[in-house]
C-alpha cells in the first residue's frame, strides 16, 4: 500500500485550513460516530468525508484507507451479528445461530461507527505536514514539544513501516515464497517471521532520529522556537461552525 498515510501536497481548502482546525474537525466527526445512532446519518457523513477527500485531491488515499477499514468493519460486523439475539429472527443458520433484525441493525451501526471514527483522523494526516501539526500543537495548544514530537514521529513511521514491509514481502516473493494464498492462517504464519527484520530496522531508525534530534538542540525547543505562525482565519471559523452544525444535527436526530 504505497503512499499509505503519507502527506499529499495540494492547494485545496482542506490543505489551507489551520492544523488545529483540521484536528478539531476530525475529532468532531469522530464524536458524531458515537453521538448518533442513525445508520443513514452516519452513512451520509462517511460519503461527505469521501467527497471532501476527492475534492481535495486525496481520493485515492481515502479509498485505500476506506478499503482497509471496510475489511476490519466486516470482521466486527460478523462478530456482532451473531451475538445479538433480541428482535425478530430473519435468518436461521446451523449450530443454533440466527440473525435478528435488531442484531443486523446494530452490527451495521457498529461497522459504520468504526469507519467514521477512524477515517477523518487518518485523512487529516494526508493533508497536514507533520511538522506543521507538531508546531501548531505546541504554539496553540501549549503542548510540550517533546510530546508533540513523539506523536508526530510515531505517525511518520506508519508509511515508512508500510513501505518496508512491502519491500520485504517482495524480496521473499522473489525467493519463491507464496504470499498470495487465500488461507488467512497460512498468510499470518508467513508474515510473522518478517516482523523481526522490521523491528531491527525500526530500532536503528530510532537511534538515528534520537542522535539527530540531540544534535539539533531538541532539549532546548519550546513554544517560541518555531518560525511559523498558525493564524486563525475566516475559513477556519466557517469550518468549525460546520463541525458544530454536524454535531448539533447528530444530537437532534436522536431526539424522540
Amino acid at each position: 500500500m504505497k503512499g499509505f498515510l503519507q502527506y499529499i501536497p495540494g492547494n485545496s481548502i482542506l490543505h489551507q485550513l489551520s492544523p488545529i482546525t483540521k484536528l478539531a474537525l476530525s475529532v468532531l466527526l469522530c464524536a458524531c460516530a458515537f453521538l448518533s445512532s442513525s445508520i443513514l446519518y452516519i452513512s451520509f457523513l462517511l460519503l461527505l468525508v469521501l467527497g471532501l477527500s476527492a475534492m481535495s485531491g486525496i481520493g485515492r488515499s481515502a479509498l485505500q484507507i476506506f478499503s482497509l477499514l471496510l475489511k476490519l468493519s466486516l470482521i466486527l460486523f460478523l462478530a456482532q451479528i451473531f451475538f445479538i439475539r433480541e428482535g425478530d429472527v430473519l435468518v436461521r443458520l446451523p449450530l443454533n445461530l440466527f440473525i435478528t433484525d435488531e442484531g443486523l441493525a446494530f452490527a451495521i451501526l457498529i461497522a459504520l461507527r468504526l469507519m467514521l471514527s477512524a477515517l477523518p483522523l487518518a485523512l487529516i494526516i494526508t493533508v497536514t505536514p507533520m511538522s506543521d501539526l507538531a508546531g501548531a500543537m505546541v504554539q496553540k495548544l501549549r503542548i510540550p514539544y517533546k510530546y508533540a514530537f513523539a506523536l508526530t514521529t510515531a505517525i511518520r513511521f506508519i508509511p515508512i513501516f508500510s513501505t518496508e514491509i512491502s519491500e520485504i514481502i517482495e524480496a521473499q516473493r522473489a525467493r519463491g515464497v507464496n504470499f498470495d494464498t487465500k488461507n488467512i492462517f497460512k498468510k499470518i504464519r508467513l508474515i510473522l517471521p518478517l516482523c523481526l527484520p522490521l523491528l531491527v530496522s525500526s530500532i536503528k531508525k530510532t537511534e538515528y532520529i534520537a542522535l539527530s534530534a540531540e544534535m539539533r538542540g531538541f532539549a532546548l525547543r519550546n513554544r517560541k522556537s518555531g518560525y511559523k505562525s498558525y493564524a486563525f482565519k475566516g475559513r477556519d471559523l466557517i469550518a468549525l461552525l460546520a463541525g458544530v452544525f454536524i454535531i448539533a444535527a447528530s444530537l437532534l436526530i436522536n431526539l424522540p
